[in-house]
């Protein structure tokens, strides 16, 4: 679901500096977005570790704590790895591949025999195809 892609330089009080990306998708007015984070690992007065989520250079909530739809304001999102969202939109976007449209097929007619009479049409039955696979009497 993220996407680890390295540290980048520490902030004032920063022990490290993670980046991670999601792909969210609301599901109830199907709005998809994508957020990437920097995430500090920080170390409070009493030495207990807690991190920050900066997103577009401000400290929000974590994304996995109870997303929000910015479109119409719903919990009920979805998280999702990195580009999900992105390559849902672009299978939109791309031109649709349909087949040509199929033509009618021409039955092949019995070749005429050797007296110049049309050949007798035969109709097959379920004993024709499977006489190879009867046992022979011993």
């Amino acid at each position: 679901m993220s996407e680890i892609a390295g540290q980048t330089g520490l902030r004032a009080g920063a022990s490290a500096v993670v980046n991670e990306s999601y792909s969210f998708a609301c599901m109830r007015c199907g709005h998809g977005w994508e957020q990437s984070y920097e995430i500090e690992h920080h170390t409070d007065a009493a030495g207990h570790e807690f991190v920050l989520y900066v997103a577009d250079g401000k400290v929000v909530p974590s994304p996995l704590s109870k997303p929000e739809c910015h479109h119409c304001d719903s919990h009920v999102v979805r998280i999702m790895r990195p580009g999900r969202v992105a390559s849902a939109r672009d299978a939109a976007h791309r031109p649709s591949r349909v087949p040509p449209p199929a033509r009618p097929v021409e039955v092949p007619t019995a070749p005429a025999g050797a007296d110049g009479e049309e050949r007798e049409h035969h109709h097959w039955h379920l004993s024709d195809l499977l006489h190879p696979f009867q046992r022979k009497a011993s």
